[in-house]
């Protein structure tokens, strides 16, 4: 059990739930801060016990381990008084830079001076998010992957005031907790992981956009081809095998035909400017229906913890 160390997560939504299922998984008390509209929005016991459901079915954890698990969880709406017992606190709010400037703000000062402040924040700088606090040495930014008990991966975002005593602490305790920690040295838009993700799919929009392939080619070219290699060795890893002097040549010739658009692509904006926004209309760039929304997130859930097991990284 790994009782040494108290968390708390700052809001009750998707990633917050995440974050905290993680951490008392693996042994940890945690404390879950409700905030805004939190408890209109679910019950927060009901979305873990499903989670923890799903993990159970899948052979993942066993039926006992649900109630063990749900007893190191606690919810309060006083922040004050879980921020006293907090070692570490993972900020999951809306993302608004002024509103999480103010929380942060709070946190420093409730907060004793050893408390890491962390943000899960995908898009806003972990720096401007640390402007008001007094300690900004000890605000880091720990950006989750959804769903945030499957994937490892955990970014680290430094920031030009942290320490690194702080960046330290941060990724030990996500290593204990069985996370991958990847440390982005430059707080940059996009961090690290996302920067790639969003390159990949600038193209893929680029390539159903000129008539290169449709939407579910697209996706399949990724799904059964260079996507099942992606878990076990990377581009680094793969530019190497190959060697840098063939990568320079493809490089060469392919680079002036990539798209290098630095705004949205207009198939993407005449997309949303029709009101065809994916899942939640019911059309995107691919038409869903209530049974395959359902079915597409059923087979997302259970084919990343196949893709886990084999990997050995659950």
């Amino acid at each position: 059990m790994n009782q040494n160390k108290n968390i708390a997560v700052l809001g009750a939504g998707k990633m917050g739930l995440g974050i905290t299922q993680l951490f008392a998984s693996k042994g940890y008390p945690v404390k879950v801060i409700y905030v805004f509209d939190d408890k209109k929005r679910g019950n927060a016991l009901d979305i873990l016990k499903t989670n923890l459901s799903v993990l159970c079915e899948n052979n993942v954890i066993k039926e006992q381990d649900i109630s063990d698990i749900l007893g190191r969880i606690t919810f309060t709406e006083d922040m004050e008084e879980a921020a006293k017992s907090a070692d570490i606190i993972f900020e999951c709010i809306l993302e608004d830079l002024k509103v999480k400037q103010d929380y942060f703000a709070t946190l420093d000062k409730l907060c004793p001076e050893n408390t890491i402040l962390a943000s899960n924040t995908s898009a806003i700088s972990i720096t401007e998010i640390a402007e008001k606090a007094v300690h900004k040495e000890r605000i880091i930014g720990t950006h989750y992957w959804n769903p945030a008990y499957l994937i490892p991966l955990v970014e680290v975002i430094k920031t030009k005031y942290v320490s690194d005593e702080t960046v330290k602490a941060t990724c030990k305790l996500l290593e204990d907790a069985g996370k991958k920690p990847v440390v982005v040295k430059k707080d940059v838009p996009g961090f690290l992981a996302n920067r790639m993700q969003h390159a990949l799919f600038r193209e893929a929009l680029s390539i159903v956009e000129n008539g290169i392939a449709d939407p579910s080619d697209v996706d399949d070219a990724i799904k059964y081809g260079f996507g099942m290699r992606l878990g076990v060795s990377a581009p680094m890893e793969v530019m190497d095998m190959g060697g840098l002097d063939l990568t320079y040549s493809i490089h060469q010739y392919l680079f002036p035909h990539l798209e290098d658009s630095h705004e949205p692509l207009k198939y993407l904006t005449d997309k949303m400017n029709k009101g065809e926004l994916g899942f939640k209309t019911g059309k995107g760039l691919q038409e869903w229906s209530s049974d395959k929304i359902e079915q597409t997130q059923k087979n997302l859930t259970e084919g990343l913890i196949k893709v886990a097991k084999a990997l050995d990284r659950l």
